[in-house]
């Protein structure tokens, strides 16, 4: 169990303006090449969290993508939860797109 506390903590962006400015940067132009994976701009402690609005994702949206085909996100806005896990690793370029459908399914599928 963790405090609220806590976790405000662990999913509010970290980085400095200057590095958050950086990762903004190069993920608006490496967008092509992740299909949305590493999308999310700052870090909190131990995961990713959303800074800007790049895609179908919310400012603070908060999680990880795994190297072995796995993602998984909070969307405290939509109060969503998305979990994908996969055997297939990070080896091809197919593994990025199921990742990116899959997110891109789910808010297709929210009812605003």
């Amino acid at each position: 169990m963790l405090s609220r506390p806590a976790v405000e903590l662990m999913t509010t962006n970290r980085l400095p303006p200057e590095q958050l400015a950086a990762r903004e940067a190069w993920a608006r132009n490496a967008a092509h090449l992740g299909y949305g994976l590493g999308q999310h701009g700052g870090w909190g402690f131990g995961m990713a969290v959303r800074t800007y609005r790049g895609d179908y994702a919310p400012i603070g949206q908060f999680g990880w993508d795994g190297g072995a085909g796995t993602t998984t996100y909070a969307d405290p806005h939509n109060q969503l939860v998305g979990i994908l896990l996969t055997q297939t690793g990070m080896s091809t370029p197919d593994s990025a797109r199921a990742i990116h459908d899959f997110w891109t399914t789910l808010y297709q599928a929210l009812d605003h």
